[in-house]
């Protein structure tokens, strides 16, 4: 945090993150892609970064903390863990497959490197208000960060954890929403109309902003931005696409999970590289 972020570092660790997430899904044959995509870029900021973190000591007391709260973008999470060395790259190709250390929903109990065992949606912002509020009590200064889908604010509870959050004056406690504007069943819209996020949190007390959800300037920007904002528990809403930067969920309207094999990951993991060469990938010059 003492060095000037590295914005095209990060831009690289994005797309090296939704590489290693497509493969990781090709090699088990299905799996939760479209999500995945759509949170590469903040992982790569806050574990480009914008996290204090110590893959050596994944336990360290005093590191910053991410709950995962939309658990079954799990692979994602692995991705980024591997890329930062908290555990080898070959274990990407056991997701979801039997007798894994990396499950189709994040497991504390199974991955180095996660916080939060999650998955049941709606529990994370709620154990990620309890952690931010443990980590205060105890005199730490680190910050916890929660990722939030967008279908995942039908679920009540994810509101009580706004509430308590705010009640407690958790400035130290960070929410993303994924807005990319689909979830399991659909549309937002057809399911379930979320109206303003930002203006729904702001309304639960939070200090709110939404930003490009693929500019990794953006979020580290809003990062710093929420930071100097003191006594209020934070939302930033990402305004992004589902299945964003992976040609193969791109191109399907269903796109919540997919069945596809190594090669079909291959051919999406060679796009993503033309792109970046080309100056057109999510997070570069691209503009959707």
């Amino acid at each position: 945090m003492n060095q000037a972020p590295d914005f095209q570092a990060m831009r690289r660790l994005s797309a090296d993150i939704r590489k290693e997430t497509t493969r990781a899904i090709g090699a088990a044959g299905f799996g939760h892609i479209g999500g995945s995509a759509s949170i590469a870029d903040v992982l790569a900021v806050l574990y480009g970064g914008a996290m204090r973190i110590d893959p050596a000591n994944p336990g360290w007391e005093d590191r910053d903390w991410l709950v995962l709260s939309k658990g079954h973008c799990g692979p994602a999470l692995y991705a980024v863990l591997a890329l930062r060395g908290y555990f080898p790259m070959e274990w990407l190709k056991t997701v979801n497959q039997p007798g894994t250390r990396l499950p189709s929903h994040a497991d504390c109990r199974k991955t180095p490197g996660v916080d939060m065992t999650t998955g049941s949606l709606g529990q994370g912002m709620s154990s990620a208000v309890g952690i931010a509020l443990g980590n205060r009590l105890r005199g730490r200064d680190s910050y916890t960060y929660c990722i939030l889908g967008d279908g995942e604010l039908n679920e009540g509870e994810v509101w009580e954890g706004a509430e308590a959050a705010n009640h407690l004056g958790l400035d130290h406690f960070i929410a993303f929403v994924d807005w990319n504007k689909k979830q399991l069943d659909g549309r937002l819209e057809d399911i379930c109309r979320p109206m303003d996020i930002e203006e729904k949190f702001r309304a639960f007390g939070f200090d709110a902003r939404t930003v490009c959800g693929w500019d990794v300037e953006a979020i580290w920007n809003a990062i710093q931005a929420a930071k100097a904002v003191p006594g209020r528990a934070h939302v930033i809403v990402l305004d992004t696409i589902k299945g964003l930067g992976v040609q193969l969920a791109e191109e399907q309207e269903f796109n919540h999970y997919l069945n596809f094999g190594p090669q079909e990951a291959e051919a999406a993991c060679e796009e993503i590289d033309r792109r970046m060469a080309a100056g057109t990938y999510p997070g570069g010059d691209f503009k959707w």
